[in-house]
């Protein structure tokens, strides 16, 4: 049995091990202060929220963080909720948590006035497109962004 929730305070080092797994570039010090101004309510700029799934123990299974973007590739509204960050164990994997993850990420969409969701995955990470389509994502493109220092 999985629960989704909203992350509380006492999730903080399941969140930030998940979080360290999802986006290994980061250092770890990046995502703590992340998820400090998250419960500080100084993080980000819009609307955001996060929820983690957990089994009957209190094991983390999963997280799911969303905010409200002003526009996504693909979308047509400028109240777009977005999937900033999704990640499934892999104890829990193929056994329904991240579907119900992004079941709550989308129900709170809809409580912020949402009309749309959208995602993004590295265009290499074949195994997040196929959960997205699974879910019933559309895929509207690749978009490749630059930058330099200046």
């Amino acid at each position: 049995m999985i629960e989704v929730r909203l992350v509380k305070a006492e999730d903080s080092e399941a969140w930030l091990a998940m979080r360290m797994a999802l986006w290994p570039e980061d250092l770890e010090g990046e995502h703590r202060d992340e998820i400090d101004r998250f419960f500080a309510g100084e993080f980000p700029r819009w609307p955001w929220s996060a929820f983690i799934a957990v089994d009957e123990s209190g094991r983390a299974a999963g997280f799911a963080e969303v905010s409200v973007r002003p526009w996504a590739e693909g979308c047509r509204d400028t109240r777009v909720a977005y999937l900033e960050g999704w990640f499934v164990m892999a104890h829990a994997r193929k056994s329904g948590v991240g579907r119900a993850l992004v079941t709550a990420a989308e129900e709170w969409g809809r409580s912020q006035g949402c009309r749309e969701f959208a995602s993004d995955a590295d265009s290499e990470n074949d195994v997040s497109k196929a959960a997205h389509g699974a879910l019933g994502f559309t895929d509207v493109g690749l978009a490749r962004c630059f930058r330099k220092d200046l």
